[in-house]
């Protein structure tokens, strides 16, 4: 087995434990089922539209500024 390393808001994290709970999962098996889903139909298993690959880009932007960036960097990303 690999270990994996992701970087996701706390709440986003906490929502989605809450849910895959409800639905017999762990977290990690969660993830394993995407993966093995995106790698069987070679594509993300669900329709990406512009909007939502914005939300996930700037989502993902935002995590990686609070964790890498300088405080002064970081207080240009408070607004968006």
């Amino acid at each position: 087995m690999a270990q994996v390393n992701i970087r996701i808001d706390s709440k986003l994290k906490e929502e989605g434990e809450k849910l895959f709970r409800e639905l017999g999962l762990t977290f990690s098996s969660a993830v394993s089922v995407f993966v093995s889903q995106a790698v069987r139909e070679r594509g993300i298993p669900f329709r990406l539209t512009e909007n939502r690959v914005k939300d996930i880009t700037l989502a993902s932007e935002k995590t990686l500024a609070k964790d890498w960036l300088l405080p002064e960097e970081n207080m240009a990303w408070r607004d968006l």
